[in-house]
């Protein structure tokens, strides 16, 4: 299972915990993460990745294992520790302002 912690308006629009708990059958990639974070919660489509396009939306980022994968190919595996459940993967609402 891989862990994955999302924020707190995410948490609240899927009505979930800080963490949840994603299975994913064949190879571990990003893009297959999301797709069974967004088959588990459908309401979270279209605000972590674009519906047309699948990319990131511009003010969210991904990280795990101390690193910022959020410009990793979506078809990147992820990190190992984060595929066993030692890590968690975040999804993070970035931070702009002016």
């Amino acid at each position: 299972m891989i862990r994955v912690v999302l924020p707190a308006h995410l948490r609240t629009l899927a009505n979930t915990g800080l963490e949840v708990e994603i299975e994913i059958s064949g190879v571990p990639t990003q893009r297959a993460l999301l797709d069974a974070l967004e088959a588990r919660y459908p309401v979270l489509r279209g605000t972590i990745r674009d519906p047309v396009t699948q990319n990131r939306r511009p003010f969210v980022r991904f990280f795990a294992c101390e690193e910022d994968l959020s410009h990793e190919a979506s078809d990147t595996a992820l990190p190992e520790s984060v595929v066993t459940g030692a890590e968690p993967f975040f999804v993070i609402g970035a931070m702009a302002g002016g």
